[in-house]
């Protein structure tokens, strides 16, 4: 991963903790992944959280009694991290905190853990052989039928993003690699002295995803949209939350369509769910 990820998280750290629970909308994401975490782990073990930033699954998952190691490239991520733990009572459930990239995780054994989850880090890696490398990678630390859950940004839903919220930059030279090919580089910004907006970042389509693990002899599981019919409704979502039967209704709309193909290319991040055989 390239120097730009871990600067923008070591920066955002309290941020990217308070993503996923800023709004309704954004907590979708993590109701969602959280469904199928769930449904597909094992009863018990030892679950690898790659990329797992300032821990808020960590701490998911230790609650729920699995034994967690953490595992992210940005250190002060890492030190949210700790503090969050300690204040939810659960760092006997986390073995281990460490830093590192996904793109060599060799400090692990193989098939050491009963699980993987890794939601967001693949999204960082612009390269091919990055990406094929990291999918080796959390496969080879899993053990036999261990499930492993990884969640990216999508290319489709990030063309969406761009019409909705930043029409402006439609034609912008810094987003032509984007949408030809999937890839922002934080480097295209360099004539604006101040930026410090998303940093290097590679989208993708869901087959693309599937595709990438099937090379590793993953069987899928599962895909899903994380935020289902709600992509890109932001305002709409906030709203109905605001009377609890509505969005009752609406959630379990939710998590009843978002593995439909019609839905799952359209939303801003989307979970593949796989098994090792």
């Amino acid at each position: 991963m390239s120097k730009t990820v871990r600067e923008y998280y070591d920066r955002n750290a309290e941020k990217e903790w308070e993503r996923l629970v800023q709004d309704p909308y954004r907590q979708l994401e993590f109701i969602v992944t959280a469904h199928f975490l769930d449904k597909y782990l094992p009863k018990k073990g030892l679950v690898l959280d790659a990329g797992g930033g300032p821990g808020r699954y960590t701490i998911y998952l230790a609650k729920k009694g699995y034994d967690v190691v953490l595992f992210d490239l940005s250190a002060e991520c890492l030190r949210e991290a700790e503090k969050r733990i300690r204040s939810a009572r659960v760092k006997r459930r986390v073995k281990n905190v460490v830093q590192g990239s996904v793109t060599d995780i060799s400090q692990f054994g193989d098939e050491s853990f009963d699980a993987v989850i890794c939601l967001g880090a693949m999204s960082h890696l612009l390269g091919r052989k990055d990406r094929d490398l990291a999918a080796h990678e959390l496969v080879r630390v899993a053990k036999k039928d261990a499930p492993i859950f990884v969640s990216v940004i999508n290319l489709y839903g990030v063309f969406r993003t761009v019409l909705q919220r930043i029409q402006h930059e439609l034609l912008a030279p810094s987003h032509k690699q984007m949408f030809s090919q999937g890839v922002h580089r934080a480097s295209w910004h360099k004539d604006e002295p101040d930026y410090q907006g998303f940093p290097d970042a590679y989208f993708f389509r869901p087959a693309e995803l599937q595709d990438l693990f099937e090379r590793q002899g993953i069987q899928i599981l599962d895909m899903a949209t994380c935020e289902g019919l709600s992509s890109h409704l932001k305002e709409e979502t906030n709203k109905i939350h605001e009377d609890s039967k509505k969005w009752k209704f609406w959630l379990d709309l939710i998590l009843r369509t978002c593995t439909d193909p019609a839905v799952l290319g359209l939303g801003e991040h989307f979970l593949y769910v796989g098994r090792k055989v």
